[in-house]
């Protein structure tokens, strides 16, 4: 099964904005932007999308990703989420220390440097900036190359120590650094999708800002609605509640299930 197919273009390219942008301003000058990274994170402050901030009414908190319900799987993608969850859990109490002003190890400040790159920004500005500078710290590597074995997900400081990483790798470290940086638990998801045409599942992470649920994806720059999504089919979705799998809208109103999940590998094409 192939997994990750793309990632090399996107993140290439995020390299070579980094490289020619000016440095992001601090006020809602549209001017001084980067005609592409306007593209990629959607960030103006007063543009008519962050104007409508205050325009999400309580129904659209309570809109579903991608329109779906879930119910809860058991399986590969849930055993390998509760061995990743742990890791994970491990590391917020020594970014707490960090926090505190103790001893706080390089790798635990790489990725309080990610989120402090969403400092002062809200909504889309502060999501796009720490989706940005993950991708930009990372470089694509398949579990292979890298360790050795079909298919390896790592918590976030492992990622960051080594700057190596596939598609879930990316979608993990994006999924600490977003609740690190003040969005609440319920508003931040990593979701496996299914990509009919490479028929390759791919990893993301998808973030609830005003009401609406925004994709993360390391292979491209735009923040893409969950409504827009294309050639993509959600298949499970992992947070702080373990892993559940999307439910298709036949399906809906049976009762959960702890069905098995499909055995699920982060791979990409050499």
């Amino acid at each position: 099964m192939r997994f990750c197919a793309g990632i090399v273009i996107g993140v290439s390219v995020l390299a070579v904005l980094a490289a020619v942008s000016p440095a992001l301003p601090q006020t809602g000058d549209a001017r001084s932007f980067d005609v592409g990274y306007l593209e990629a994170a959607i960030l103006i402050d007063g543009s008519p999308q962050v104007m409508r901030q205050d325009a999400a009414t309580e129904s659209d908190q309570q809109t579903p990703l991608f329109g779906m319900e879930t119910e809860p799987v058991a399986g590969e993608v849930a055993a390998k989420w509760r061995v990743v969850k742990a890791d994970i859990d491990r590391e917020l109490q020594v970014l707490a220390r960090c926090h505190t002003q103790q001893v706080c190890p390089a790798v635990a400040q790489k990725l309080l440097d990610i989120v402090a790159e969403g400092a002062g920004r809200l909504g889309r500005a502060r999501v796009g900036l720490i989706n940005r500078a993950v991708d930009l710290a990372i470089t694509p590597t398949r579990d292979e190359a890298q360790w050795g074995v079909a298919d390896h997900w790592s918590p976030p400081f492992e990622t960051l120590q080594s700057r190596r990483g596939d598609c879930e790798d990316y979608a993990i470290v994006k999924y600490v650094a977003l609740l690190q940086a003040g969005l609440p638990h319920e508003d931040v998801r990593i979701v496996v999708l299914r990509n009919v045409l490479q028929r390759e599942d791919h990893a993301v992470v998808a973030a609830r800002v005003d009401g609406q649920w925004l994709i993360l994806d390391n292979v491209r720059l735009a923040l893409v609605r969950d409504t827009d999504m294309v050639r993509s089919i959600p298949e499970f979705v992992l947070d702080e509640d373990g892993a559940r799998r999307f439910v298709q809208p036949s399906r809906a109103g049976q009762g959960p299930s702890a069905g098995q999940s499909s055995p699920t590998r982060f791979v990409r094409p050499a």
